[in-house]
């Protein structure tokens, strides 16, 4: 009985206290949140950096970049990767039909000296003769190729009975072409340039080309001279020339002053054949080789550009004279000096096996 006095003195005890608190509850004023309307200020620039936005510092915050934006770039870098692959596929394909034109015309040339008329090998034994060239009455002179339109070339090997010079002409030259290299003429009228190898020995070997060839000697006396000689008569063509030229100023760079006769151009695949020549003056003798691949010619070798794009290594040969032969491969070949003033070349040069 106590206890259930107890309790309802503690009941009631409890409404009594809720009341008393839910009654100043329900007098408090309800609050509407209003919108700011921003703090003045007369801070600007750094004074301003230690500001806090969010969780860091205003001047810690990098800008957004606009998703457009972000768009645009990403849109932009793909068009640039497309034109590039599209770029190194044109780029491939131009480089396989080079190479395949390249291949064409290798396998052309192959063709051509496949069908080069047959080679003639001849051997004899002649007594030479007095020389019939104005201006060598007390010479002596063995013909062993007489004069032709056509190109010989080919190997000669002989033993003579005395010490002997080389001869091979070239031309007959056209009116004026004779401008300061050596000429022979039987009548003053029919002028071949001259090529003279001063061999002044008794026995040798001369890979040569020229329109004809002989034997010579400056004694009055006769010579017996015994021989092989193993050549082709070639057809003028592109590769197969008799001819007079004047130099032009050299185009490479670094040579602008210097003159260049070219004998054969450049092109993809190398020549290979045998010059015989006649200049005005001393000159050397260029073969190029190429043109290089990126990176090749920055390994020290002499190198020849026409434009500082396209690239040759350079093989130079200074023979310091004015006549002579030269057995050479390459991809052009030319003959140069170092002097600004132009001269004058009659040569003869045939390629092919």
């Amino acid at each position: 009985m106590k206890n259930k006095s107890v309790f309802i003195v503690f009941f009631t005890f409890s409404l009594l206290l809720l009341g008393s608190v839910s009654g100043p509850l329900s007098l408090m004023p309800s609050a509407d949140a209003l919108k700011g309307q921003g703090v003045p200020s007369s801070q600007y620039g750094s004074a301003t950096k230690g500001i806090v936005c969010g969780d860091r510092l205003c001047s810690e915050v990098e800008p957004e970049v606009k998703k457009e934006e972000v768009k645009k770039e990403e849109v932009k870098k793909e068009e640039v990767q497309k034109e590039k692959k599209e770029q190194v596929k044109t780029e491939k394909k131009e480089s396989e039909k080079k190479k395949l034109d390249d291949k064409t015309a290798s396998e052309k040339a192959r063709y051509d000296e496949l069908s080069l008329p047959p080679r003639t090998i001849k051997t004899g034994t002649v007594t030479s003769v007095q020389d019939p060239g104005l201006g060598h009455e007390s010479h002596q002179l063995a013909i062993i190729l007489p004069p032709s339109e056509k190109v010989y070339r080919g190997l000669f090997t002989f033993t003579a009975s005395e010490d002997v010079q080389l001869i091979a002409l070239h031309g007959p030259l056209k009116e004026g072409e004779d401008k300061g290299q050596a000429i022979w003429s039987p009548d003053g009228e029919t002028k071949y340039a001259l090529t003279f190898v001063p061999l002044n020995a008794m026995a040798g070997t001369w890979q040569f080309a020229g329109n004809a060839l002989a034997v010579h000697t400056m004694n009055e006396d006769p010579f017996t001279v015994s021989y092989s000689v193993a050549y082709r008569e070639r057809t003028l063509s592109d590769t197969v020339k008799s001819e007079t030229i004047t130099s032009v100023q050299d185009p490479g760079q670094g040579h602008e002053n210097h003159q260049l006769a070219i004998i054969l151009p450049p092109r993809p695949y190398a020549y290979f054949g045998t010059l015989g020549f006649s200049a005005s003056e001393d000159v050397q003798l260029v073969a190029l080789h190429g043109p290089l691949q990126p990176g090749q010619g920055a390994h020290g070798q002499a190198i020849w550009t026409p434009d500082g794009k396209t690239f040759y290594a350079l093989t130079f040969v200074d023979k310091e004279t004015s006549m002579g032969t030269w057995q050479f491969t390459g991809n052009a070949v030319a003959l140069h000096t170092m002097n600004e003033t132009p001269f004058t070349v009659s040569y003869s040069v045939a390629t092919g096996q």
